[in-house]
């Protein structure tokens, strides 16, 4: 058998593999976000897929929720808009920092810089 005749097969094989697997691969992460969009909860710390950080302020709609942007300000989205839950950051470990004065500044600071005068001194003529 010549290796010419193995060839077309062989890569036929191989690009239905890589269809194959790439398909698959894309369907697990939309059922991974679909999971996450499902699971949101009042008061979850979101970010949308524009960037934008929020709270989740109503769950009630099946395609819409409610997201509070500031106190106060609540913006409605739509559900697959919402990329991933934020866990808010709370370092524990932080250690307490002690209160330090300012101290005044002696003298006026040295510099040889040239100032320019101001336009509106110049005559105009």
């Amino acid at each position: 058998m010549d290796a010419s005749n193995l060839l077309l097969p062989l890569l036929i094989v191989l690009v239905g593999g890589m269809l194959f697997f790439g398909s698959r691969r894309q369907r697990k992460a939309v059922a991974e976000q679909q999971k996450l969009q499902t699971s949101l909860e009042v008061g979850d710390r979101v970010m949308t897929t524009s960037g934008l950080f929020g709270n989740v302020a109503n769950v009630d709609s099946d395609t819409h929720i409610d997201i509070e942007i500031a106190p106060g300000v609540v913006t409605t989205w739509l559900r697959a808009a919402v990329r991933e839950k934020v866990n808010p950051t709370v370092d524990s470990d932080v250690d307490e920092v002690e209160d330090v004065q300012d101290e005044p500044v002696a003298g006026e600071p040295e510099s040889n810089a040239e100032v320019a005068p101001p336009l509106e001194s110049k005559s105009k003529g």
